[in-house]
């Protein structure tokens, strides 16, 4: 077992003393890397939050689309089939039913609030077109987590950091929700509830090593109580242009490696993912140091948090994993071990179960 102290020697050694690690890491297994085939449905860009980094918030004044319709939800729904998508992933910015505009857009569609809206759709998503729902939609309440996951397959939320001092820096001060304490609790409402749950770090906004420790620790001590989370992202911080961070360095490479590494140590049973737009060109290199996992890829649409880093193509990550001897393969939004009702309403469980054997998907 790690503890703190072998964490923190681990991330302060020089990168060539991983080579132990490393052979560890790759002893006995599987040789190959995950992902989902997704279609991404942004409802909002309306939230609450105001992050440093962050260029996914718009105003209701400068927003090109307040709330997506119902049929510009089917429209994609529709196309994501064309391709054989399984995750619909509906993301929108946090309570972005508190601001007026979006309020009396919810009540044209007669809808209450967004987790009712998301709940409608999302049993659309399901019952019509058989693509399983996962929800981003930032800290609700339990009850609400409930809710949704009666039609969800999977949710999640970044814990990001368990730096608190980042709430009165640029980072997060104009951010209430990115308060540590209330994600963790977020996550752990999530485990009560056993709903299949992804979350990870968001790493290189202000942060130490003790602090991806500490975030890396905090994430282990849920799980081992709830054994509810599926994967975890190593997410690097990419500066965005017109953004009060846009000039803040990013993390080094060698820092991100070492943290593959010490996170696959940690967690035997839950994957570790690199999203690979912002890894591009070493996601072969995040393979052999225990990342398994790429996460969602849309053949569909863009990443609408990272607009300017579009996804590389399947054939590319077959390619690039390839030169190490790995393999690329598809994954449901909701790992194997949770496809049961202890996890999973009858309704998505029944779906998931279909489409795991229409489309071979293990």
């Amino acid at each position: 077992m790690i503890t703190k102290n072998d964490a923190n020697e681990l991330l302060n050694a020089d990168i060539v003393e991983f080579m132990d690690c490393i052979k560890k890491i790759n002893q006995d297994r599987i040789k190959e890397v995950t992902y989902s085939k997704n279609v991404f449905l942004p409802l909002t860009h309306i939230c609450r939050n105001s992050c440093g980094y962050c260029n996914f918030k718009q105003s209701p004044e400068n927003t090109l689309n307040l709330l997506m319709d119902e049929n510009q939800v089917r429209n994609l729904l529709n196309k994501a089939n064309e391709y054989n998508c399984t995750e619909a992933l509906f993301t929108f910015g946090e309570s972005a039913d508190e601001v007026e505009e979006v309020k009396a857009k919810l009540d044209e569609y007669s809808f209450s609030s967004m987790v009712e809206y998301v709940h409608h759709l999302s049993g659309i998503s399901l019952e019509e077109y058989e693509i399983l729902p996962h929800t981003n939609m930032g800290i609700i309440s339990r009850k609400d987590l409930q809710y949704l996951s009666q039609v969800n397959s999977s949710m999640g939320l970044m814990l990001e950091t368990t730096n608190k001092h980042l709430l009165k820096t640029v980072v997060h001060k104009d951010s209430p929700t990115k308060d540590p304490v209330k994600r963790i609790k977020f996550i752990e409402d999530a485990g009560k509830e056993k709903i299949p749950f992804t979350t990870g770090m968001l790493v290189g906004i202000g942060e130490s090593s003790d602090d991806w420790v500490d975030t890396l620790f905090t994430i282990k001590k849920l799980n081992d109580k709830y054994g509810h989370i599926q994967e975890i992202i190593i997410q690097n911080f990419k500066p965005k242009e017109n953004t009060p961070m846009a000039d803040y360095p990013e993390v080094q490479v060698t820092d991100l490696l070492k943290l593959t590494i010490l996170a696959s140590l940690m967690f035997d049973d839950v994957s570790i993912q690199i999203p690979p737009n912002l890894n591009n060109n070493l996601v072969s290199l995040f393979a052999l140091l225990g990342a398994d996992d790429f996460g969602g890829i849309s053949p569909l649409t863009d990443d609408y948090i990272n607009p300017e880093l579009p996804w590389p193509t399947v054939s590319n990550l077959e390619r690039q994993l390839a030169t190490v001897d790995y393999t690329l393969k598809e994954r449901l939004p909701v790992y194997s071990k949770y496809l049961s009702e202890e996890y999973l309403s009858k309704d998505v469980l029944d779906v998931a179960l279909r489409i795991k054997k229409r489309n071979n998907i293990h």
